[in-house]
């Protein structure tokens, strides 16, 4: 008798064709926008941390969210490990603060440093970790705040967040040149 096994990772894709860490960011971004994604995650760190208050939204978008963070991290992940072959150096062409983010400028230049460094400090695992441990403090109201560092893996899911952005506009403005 076969066996067949039921994989309940969260995918954003369909299929199961393989993809390109740079496809599944794409996939992540036609779903949610830079902006609303920033927003939504600072939300649900904000509520994490405050005592006696809990997320007013939905809990099914908030576990989307969560589920298609979880995959966002996988992706980027993967796009690292795939992409080191691939110069993405670019010249900073007087950039402004706005438009570097939470970025600083050798990471404008080659966004790929954010992936390398976050996942250089923290494992999937622990980001998993992080963010499921945020929206569990977010849905609820607890005594107890997270007992980890918190700030450093929002750091870099927001600088990840930022990066990923930055790969997929460039790819676009050399695809249409």
């Amino acid at each position: 008798m076969k066996k067949t096994r039921i994989h309940f990772e969260p995918r954003l894709w369909e299929g199961g064709k393989k993809r390109s860490g740079v496809q599944l960011m794409e996939t992540f971004f036609r779903f949610n926008d830079l902006a609303s994604s920033k927003k939504q995650l600072n939300s649900i760190m904000n509520y994490a941390v405050k005592r006696n208050t809990w997320i007013k939204e939905d809990p099914s978008v908030i576990f989307k969210f969560h589920q298609s963070m979880r995959s966002f991290v996988r992706a980027g992940y993967f796009m690292m490990l795939k992409e080191k072959k691939r110069d993405a150096n670019t010249e900073l062409e007087n950039a402004s603060p706005l438009v570097l983010g939470l970025l600083s400028e050798k990471e404008y230049q080659n966004p790929l440093l954010v992936f390398r460094k976050a996942f250089k400090e923290y494992s999937i695992k622990e980001f998993d970790y992080f963010m499921s441990g945020m929206v569990y403090f977010s849905l609820g109201v607890y005594d107890n705040l997270p007992e980890r560092n918190i700030v450093s893996p929002y750091i870099h899911l927001l600088k990840m967040l930022d990066a990923a952005h930055l790969i997929l506009e460039r790819r676009k403005k050399i695809s249409t040149t």
